[in-house]
């Protein structure tokens, strides 16, 4: 049985921002309070292992709970948020470019392969969650704690859920159901003896940010 703590990074100026994120957007000041909350209820769990996203804002939202709980962070890109079309990345959200991109997405969604530029289509984010998912399942840690991001964590949900053919359709319905706060702690489990290998046992509890 292995079992893995899912943390969304905390608030970023992105999230709080005008325009769409980057790799290199940082946490907010209040971001920052909210990985140190996440730090010091890290240090009540059992781990083994800490991973995270290369992107800035989950690394330094993971650098405070490595230092909060002496587990050195291990970065992989399986973890990075979805990418977005080159029109919305560090773009003003309300740019005709960006809107228009994000119109488009949304009005061609579930048509198979459907790609608007450069952006990470479904197709692909599924792929990414099914590596993902394996590269933690085969950990040599039983207890992990992983940071990530909103988007991404309910495409990893999803797959874990409904695992290989999973459709659009129900990955929509799990990311427009379920909201992800920054720091929000999800908690799946592993085992290797059940038909459906993965469990969700907790999403998005945030008791540690009041």
């Amino acid at each position: 049985m292995k079992t893995i703590y899912f943390v969304r990074h905390g608030e970023s100026e992105g999230n709080i921002g005008t325009h769409y994120q980057e790799e290199s957007t940082p946490l907010s000041e209040n971001g920052r309070a909210q990985a140190e909350a996440m730090a010091d209820r890290a240090k009540r769990l059992t781990l083994d292992g800490i991973v995270a996203s290369t992107m800035v804002r989950a690394q330094e939202t993971a650098a405070a709970i490595s230092l909060a709980t002496g587990i050195p962070v291990v970065s992989t890109d399986l973890l990075i948020e979805r990418r977005r079309p080159s029109e919305q990345v560090n773009q003003l959200k309300v740019s005709p470019a960006a809107v228009l991109a994000e119109e488009e997405i949304i009005k061609n969604s579930g048509i198979p392969g459907y790609r608007y530029s450069d952006e990470e289509n479904f197709d692909e984010l599924m792929e990414r969650a099914a590596l993902a998912l394996s590269y933690l399942r085969d950990h040599p840690g039983q207890d992990l704690l992983v940071v990530t991001h909103g988007v991404f964590l309910r495409v990893l949900v999803t797959y874990a859920i409904f695992g290989e053919g999973t459709t659009e359709r129900e990955f929509k319905g799990i990311l427009n159901a379920l909201t992800c706060s920054n720091t929000g702690l999800t908690v799946l489990k592993h085992d290797a003896s059940r038909e459906c290998p993965w469990s969700l046992l907790t999403w998005n509890d945030h008791a540690h940010l009041g």
